[in-house]
């Protein structure tokens, strides 16, 4: 049996827990390698978003600030995936000077931080 088969039958008995803190030693192990995260000139402004979406990673840590929890990320984007939540928290953590910038560059354009009014709330413009 070779390694990535012996991998597949040990992730397939591990928890939730134990795939999201190897997901987190994976992603650790490539450096600066996202590949969940993707950045094209063309698409987005060039801001960081999660593959096969426009879903900008500034976004989703900007909800996640505001309480917005990860299920509630995952209802609201049905093409979100855990993994992506999971890649784009750890490209928060490897470039947060510039998603932080990010953050304030689009809150200072759209709408308020939060719309009390509505029955989700706002995030710069996307309602979650």
């Amino acid at each position: 049996m070779d390694i990535l088969q012996e991998s597949e039958r040990l992730l397939a008995k591990m928890s939730r827990a134990e795939k999201a803190q190897l997901l987190q030693w994976v992603v650790r192990d490539l450096g600066d390698a996202f590949p969940g995260i993707e950045s094209t000139p063309d698409v987005m402004d060039g801001e960081p978003r999660i593959v096969r979406t426009r879903i900008p990673v500034w976004l989703l840590v900007r909800a996640r600030q505001l309480g917005t929890s990860e299920a509630d990320l995952l209802n609201a984007y049905p093409a979100l995936r855990a993994e992506d939540l999971a890649n784009a928290w750890g490209y928060y953590r490897a470039f947060k000077s510039g998603i932080d910038a990010q953050i304030v560059s689009h809150n200072s354009r759209h709408l308020p931080e939060s719309d009390e009014s509505s029955q989700g709330f706002s995030v710069v413009g996307f309602t979650i």
